[in-house]
């Protein structure tokens, strides 16, 4: 009968707060996974908005020189 209160109180003080620890980390763990999910989404959203933005200047930035050549092609003239 020693040895089973032995067990009971390992089991009371000791594997059942590392049990309830270990499911407090593991818990928290999967909201920081989710966490990441989401900011790497906001991250390559951002990065798809700077990258349409660039393009955008630089076909303006193009456009804009084309005219410049055309104007001064005509100026030549």
């Amino acid at each position: 009968m020693q040895a089973l209160d032995v067990l009971n109180t390992i089991m009371q003080w000791i594997i059942a707060p590392v049990a309830a620890f270990v499911w407090y980390l593991h818990n928290q763990m999967q909201g920081q996974k989710t966490d990441i999910a989401v900011l790497k989404a906001q991250a390559e959203t951002n990065k798809q908005a700077h990258d349409r933005e660039m393009k955008e200047i630089r076909d303006t930035t193009e456009r804009i020189f084309q005219k410049l050549n055309s104007i001064e092609e005509a100026l030549r003239k």
